[in-house]
């Protein structure tokens, strides 16, 4: 239980550190972050939702279909900034919550940086959770 809760901390600590350094943003809520100029509003609901009814994996899944048929492209990070609040939003949940729908806070980890790879940001996402 401990080990979960610090993974969780850990995370918590990347999303902040990663969302002050490549979108200098301070600590907000996910639909700040993701909302500030309303883009990807109706997916990140429709996200949280589906994770929500314990369809995680399915949610999951959809997100990255979207991040890799719209691309990573330069100067366009409003995607990962999706990625990241969609992660964070898991993140906030208990490990109980997490286990009884077949995913995990490694799983969350593993997603976060996934998605940076994607956007060009993948040895940072690794120095940030090499301690997990």
């Amino acid at each position: 239980m401990v080990e979960k809760d610090y993974i969780m901390r850990i995370i918590h600590e990347m999303v902040r550190t990663v969302l002050k350094l490549i979108f200098y943003i301070e600590e907000g809520t996910e639909e700040e972050l993701v909302f500030a100029e309303g883009a990807n509003r109706d997916f990140y609901q429709q996200l949280c939702l589906l994770a929500e009814e314990g369809k995680i994996n399915q949610a999951e899944n959809m997100l990255y279909e979207k991040l890799e048929s719209e691309g990573a492209k330069p100067g366009d990070l409003e995607n990962l900034k999706l990625a990241l609040a969609f992660y964070s939003y898991l993140n906030g949940k208990d490990n109980d919550f997490l286990e009884s729908h077949d995913f995990s806070r490694e799983e969350v980890a593993e997603g976060i940086q996934d998605a940076m790879k994607l956007y060009g940001y993948g040895g940072l996402a690794e120095t940030l959770l090499e301690d997990r």
